[in-house]
């Protein structure tokens, strides 16, 4: 499981490692700079007060449950981020192998499925947001469509593997179309994160 601290983490890949489907220029902007402003903006949030003691995990369910919107948006945004950059792999692609392939297949009869509810939901979902594949207690894979900075874990499910869907996160390689991007997304899928997810249960 990853260890998100309250710091903006490092990459697993170097920028350049994703083009042409995510270009470096996009991660200058993508990652060093929204994903570095939520991360500045959190601890400002927080500086001198006992929530600098808590997890990122904490502070999301704690700005969730007490409706601040400051705390849980820039908590969570900085968690799904710093999950998302998991979900990429210069290596990744290809089809899913062992326990995810598994449940896939049993959850939603063959991948081929999958990758179809996966990129139509992730297409359609208007405005701002994240799609996720995501497990809930009996172990069932669910596709959920959450706007702005929602997550899974709020709802006490655990994230598998995410596509973020903000537009900063491709207007610059893809301008408004959205689809290429969801497209380009099952060539650089890191399954052997998904796995790690499931094995972590």
């Amino acid at each position: 499981m990853l260890d998100i601290k309250k710091e903006l983490p490092e990459l697993p890949y170097d920028k350049k490692a994703l083009a042409p489907l995510i270009t470096e220029e996009t991660f200058d902007y993508h990652y060093g700079k929204h994903h570095a402003a939520y991360v500045k903006n959190l601890n400002g949030l927080i500086k001198d007060s006992p929530r600098e003691e808590k997890s990122v995990k904490e502070l999301i369910l704690e700005g969730h449950q007490k409706k601040e919107a400051g705390l849980f948006n820039n908590a969570a945004q900085h968690w799904n981020h710093s999950f998302f950059w998991h979900c990429l792999s210069p290596n990744g692609g290809g089809g899913p192998e062992g326990q995810v392939k598994e449940l896939i297949e049993r959850d939603f009869q063959s991948v081929a499925q999958f990758k179809e509810e996966f990129s139509t939901l992730a297409t359609k979902l208007f405005g701002a947001g994240w799609a996720w594949l995501a497990q809930d207690e009996s172990g069932k894979l669910e596709i959920l469509p959450m706007s702005n900075a929602h997550t899974p874990t709020t709802e006490g499910k655990k994230p598998i593997l995410t596509l973020d869907v903000w537009e900063h996160a491709y207007y610059i390689d893809y301008r408004n179309a959205r689809p290429k991007f969801v497209e380009s997304f099952w060539e650089i899928v890191n399954w052997d994160f998904a796995n790690e997810n499931l094995k972590t249960l």
